[in-house]
């Protein structure tokens, strides 16, 4: 069934490890994955009854993984092990138990959908102003406390006279009031349920711990606080209880992910066994110092070093860029440049610390023609928050654009319902015009008569906003009265929540592209910018194999791997992330930034090139940003600094002397369009006749050579003469 000579010393040990407690401390690459699965077989070979064994990890797609591994490896009896996610165990525990909670086990699991309209029934039978307190803002709330097992009796007696979380407490009772009268559990209230039948009734919480003798737990570090009391519920009569993590690799603090159950693991349970797999079999062994010289930073950690036996392989490259706009033009290019080297485009993943960063990569690799896929996110212009204030943008532009006027109209919320827009849209098709038409004349529509006040408000916003636009005020200026003027940045301020954040991060990336037009277009206008946007945004026409660059933040990586990894953005500020230095723990959020420092390194395979810009568009204003200390973490013997790159050491601030670097740099382009175009490339000369997208068709005036691209002089019929490189223009010859 097992093969235990396939397995390192360490690996068989803990395989070979089944009583009493034993904590895997299992780093990045050391396969985790096998020693699980071929421990379970080992334990059922050793005659432990597949029925006591339960094997546990956190999503349905590792579950079925394992599932798979185990059954494969076990064969018959393997049906009886379980192999689950946190959740699915707690439902197939309370669809048994729960009427002892005076629930139904016919019980109904909310999403989160449905959870946002128990909360907005409560928000409007409690007479609560949704602005002070915003949907999203209590269930967020509601959930952090039923992550510590805080219910809601529990949470208003710590509210004490603080009358905000007195007002939540109340919201918090009623919501689960209305939860219970539905016969209905949030996913929260899946493992709280749990921990608390377990806890009032000892004779079931027996009957499970007879059940499940011998559990694992997969990535340990990631658990929460009621996960952690959950496993130590089925744990305590037997304690055979295996935990299998990473502590370097505990990256999910802002979900509620506790590194501490852990680290404490052996104060918890003292007669733990720790075993460490150190052996990677993923990364190069200059790969591993990079990641190990940085992790080895962090003092809330287990000692332990990652080592290889398959040779050093390349040195990691540093590039510091002068803008992070040349930063993502050249990091095209080194992918390009990569393809000559027999790379294909699937071997490369680019790494960036928020989803808003992706938006440049997304535009230069669009007008490059390099295929990607964006993992963990959407394409940045297809994002809602950008969706919407790009819709006001055109509204403001073009009034006939109907669908984003509807988009838009009760965005934030104006009380103007769906039941209006519809009538409003009848009136508009009756008479021939556009919806907004319509709506300016409001009075005119006798059905209208209640919502026209509410609608006359959003008529006079749009009108505003256009008397702005034609008074001549710059385009960020007028970005920004749309924030002001329709609440939108503030309604997500407000909201306080993970998500939210990354969307105010996303409409800051926006207003960056803005101001980037503004400064590069020779007449800058507003449809100017929408035409630009809308060529870059257009991305359907891109093949659906899977030979793509990917894009993704350092979150959405861990558990993959890649041949080739560029890690984009390392800087003070924005990886460390600027919002740490404001928290309440700046050593442990600047601990948990460095333990995703360590989990985009070791997601490399073979090369690791890393990045920063001297200074990058902020909030619309260029800022000049340090270098990241995680850069200057890594031993300088095993990282090349490319280019005129300075790695300084954060304490000392001693440069360190640029060493020759292979990495592939291209001729900057001093902040213009540009993506390598060979000589052989060009099919037109001067005098020839040639057609672009967006300027139209016109008569090359000049061709000058500039070694890698070749920068082109046109005298368009329409727009008159333009200079532009190659390789960004696409001119095709008529």
């Amino acid at each position: 069934m097992i093969q235990l000579d396939t397995l390192n010393d360490m690996q068989k040990e803990a395989v070979l490890s089944t009583e009493g407690p034993l904590l895997i401390l299992a780093g990045a690459g050391s396969g985790k994955t096998r020693v699980i699965t071929n421990r379970i077989a080992y334990m059922i070979e050793d005659g432990i009854n597949p029925y006591h064994i339960l094997a546990i990890t956190f999503t349905n797609k590792a579950a079925a993984e394992m599932r798979s591994r185990v059954d494969n490896i076990v064969g018959f009896g393997s049906e009886s092990v379980w192999v689950s996610t946190f959740h699915s165990l707690c439902v197939r525990i309370l669809r048994r138990e729960i009427e002892l909670l005076d629930y139904d086990t016919h019980f109904t699991i909310y999403d989160a959908d449905d959870q946002k309209s128990v909360m907005k029934q409560v928000v409007k039978r409690m007479n609560l102003d949704n602005k002070m307190y915003p949907e999203r803002t209590l269930l967020n709330e509601i959930s952090k406390a039923k992550e510590q097992f805080i219910s809601a009796s529990a949470y208003a007696k710590e509210a004490g006279t603080d009358f905000r979380r007195q007002q939540i407490a109340k919201v918090y009772e009623e919501y689960q009031r209305q939860l219970k009268s539905s016969n209905a559990l949030d996913f929260d209230d899946l493992l709280f349920k749990t921990v608390e039948l377990f806890q009032f009734y000892p004779d079931v919480l027996e009957r499970y711990q007879e059940r499940f003798q011998y559990l694992m737990v997969d990535e340990y570090q990631d658990t929460n606080h009621i996960q952690f009391l959950l496993i130590r519920q089925l744990a305590q009569k037997y304690k055979n209880l295996c935990v299998v993590g990473d502590d370097d690799q505990s990256i999910y603090r802002f979900r509620g992910a506790n590194i501490y159950n852990i680290l404490n693991f052996e104060e918890e349970y003292p007669d733990t066994k720790v075993i460490r797999l150190e052996q990677n079999y993923r990364s190069t062994g200059n790969i591993l110092k990079a990641a190990n010289g940085v992790i080895h930073n962090n003092k809330g950690r287990k000692d332990k070093a990652l080592w290889t036996g398959q040779g050093e392989g390349e040195k990691v490259v540093f590039h510091q860029y002068d803008s992070d706009y040349q930063e993502a033009e050249q990091t095209v290019w080194n992918i390009r440049k990569l393809l000559e080297d027999g790379i294909s485009y699937g071997d490369v993943a680019v790494l960036y610390r928020t989803n808003a960063q992706s938006r440049m990569f997304e535009e230069r690799l669009i007008l490059a023609n390099v295929p990607y896929k964006l993992v963990g996110g959407v394409n940045f212009y297809a994002r809602k928050e950008i969706k919407d204030l790009i819709c006001y943008l055109k509204v403001i532009e073009n009034g006939s654009d109907d669908l984003c006027v509807q988009r838009i109209i009760n965005v934030p919320k104006r009380g103007i319902g769906a039941a209006s827009i519809e009538k409003a849209a009848l009136f508009a098709y009756q008479n021939q015009m556009p919806l907004l038409d319509a709506l300016f004349h409001v009075e005119e529509i006798p059905s209208l008569a209640r919502a026209a006040t509410k609608i006359k408000g959003f008529t006079r916003l749009v009108e505003e906003l256009r008397e702005e636009l034609s008074s001549g005020e710059p385009l960020t200026i007028l970005f920004q009265s749309i924030l002001d003027t329709t609440g939108y940045l503030e309604e997500l301020e407000l909201e306080g929540t993970p998500e939210a954040e990354a969307r105010i991060e996303n409409i800051e990336e926006l207003k960056n592209k803005i101001a980037q037009y503004e400064d590069s277009a020779e007449e800058p206008s507003l449809s100017g910018l929408l035409e630009e946007i809308a060529l870059v945004a257009d991305i359907d026409s891109m093949s659906e194999d899977d030979d793509k660059v990917v894009l993704m933040t350092l979150h959405s990586a861990k558990g993959l791997e890649f041949p080739c990894v560029f890690m984009v953005g390392l800087e003070e500020g924005v990886f460390p992330s600027g919002m740490v230095m404001y928290s309440e723990n700046v050593e442990e959020e600047i601990e948990e930034e460095r333990r995703l420092c360590y989990v985009g390194i070791t997601r490399a395979k073979k090369r690791l090139f890393l990045s920063a810009a001297r200074q990058r568009m902020t909030r619309g204003n260029l800022q000049m940003n340090a270098i990241s200390r995680f850069v200057s973490e890594i031993p300088d013997e095993i990282i090349t600094v490319a280019g005129n790159a300075v790695k300084r050491d954060m304490e000392t601030k001693r440069p360190v002397k640029p060493q020759i670097s292979n990495v592939y740099t291209a001729k900057p382009s001093y902040g213009k369009e540009f993506v390598v175009t060979r000589a052989t490339d060009i099919d037109y000369g001067v005098g020839d006749r040639v057609r672009h997208i967006k300027f139209g068709e016109g008569e090359v005036t000049a061709l000058v050579s500039g070694g890698r691209d070749y920068e082109v002089t046109v005298n368009f019929d329409r727009v008159g003469i333009k200079k532009m490189f190659a390789s960004f223009a696409k001119l095709q010859k008529i």
